[in-house]
């Protein structure tokens, strides 16, 4: 219930507030988009009830300290919207409470995913009859066009993280180009493990070494319009890396070849040598 994360929260901000035991804690992140509470709709879709969740938040006494030493940045994780007049409705809220969110993490899953096990002929999982919310790649353009939308409507002094389907320094730069100013990892690293974290930052670093860019602030949120240079600009750097990448096929092949007939020409060479050895020993031929 609403009664019982108010508690906690004022838990939280107690500790945060309590200078003689110092926290660890360095933020909050309400979640009014979880799609996997059984008989709870998700918060952020009913605005009205998202509106009076922030003003709840913003009324706790405990909070109202900690937001005025500027001790707990408090960020929002979102549902992923689809309309545009929900992105516009989801703002106005938000924007509502610019004072105090810090940041809107976008987006959440996707509620009421399915799948079967074909082997059983059952749900895949056992929660709420199968259904479940749906992550990883299969999310990442419907994240961008949130990150998008959120960045475009949304106050500057509320942030932009980016969450969806990113598994690559690409990906992170597609979220950052729509405007986001972080990323969240979570499928990624439970198939991969802590590690993605250290390659994603990598290949980011090298795209933007490609592009002779040294900071995030030098392309974040400046994705350009569509354009036919543009466009033509792709097609040939995709020509490129196709063209490339035969060559290497080739060259590995007749690497490759090459190594064959050397083999041939050695095994000759050896057969002719046991042939002699084989004539000399039966008096065919004397050496």
């Amino acid at each position: 219930t609403l009664a019982d994360n108010l508690k906690m929260l004022d838990k939280i901000c107690e500790s945060v507030n309590n200078a003689d035991s110092p926290s660890n804690i360095s933020g909050v992140e309400l979640n009014l988009a979880c799609p996997n509470v059984i008989g709870k709709p998700i918060i952020a879709y009913d605005f009205d009830q998202m509106d009076s969740v922030l003003d709840a938040v913003s009324k706790l006494p405990s909070y109202q300290k900690a937001m005025s030493n500027k001790q707990l940045p408090l960020g929002v994780k979102m549902p992923p919207y689809f309309d545009g007049p929900h992105f516009e409705k989801a703002a106005e809220v938000l924007n509502k409470y610019k004072d105090m969110v810090r940041y809107v993490a976008s987006i959440n899953t996707i509620g009421n995913a399915f799948a079967v096990d074909t082997v059983a002929e059952m749900p895949v999982i056992s929660s709420k009859g199968g259904f479940a919310g749906l992550s990883g790649p299969a999310v990442k353009y419907t994240a961008l066009a949130n990150v998008k939308k959120m960045r475009e409507l949304l106050d500057e002094s509320i942030d932009v993280v980016g969450v969806g389907g990113i598994q690559s320094g690409s990906d992170a730069f597609e979220m950052m180009l729509c405007g986001a100013s972080a990323v969240q990892v979570g499928t990624c690293h439970w198939t991969e493990g802590p590690k993605c974290f250290d390659r994603i930052c990598s290949e980011l670093r090298d795209i933007m070494k490609s592009k002779g860019y040294t900071s995030v602030d030098d392309f974040k949120g400046k994705l350009k319009p569509w354009s036919k240079d543009g466009a033509a600009k792709s097609r040939a750097a995709k020509k490129a890396a196709t063209t490339n990448s035969g060559d290497d096929k080739n060259s590995s092949k007749t690497s490759s070849g090459g190594s064959g007939t050397d083999m041939t020409m050695i095994c000759a060479v050896l057969a002719v040598i046991i042939a002699v050895l084989l004539a000399d020993k039966f008096g065919v031929v004397s050496i």
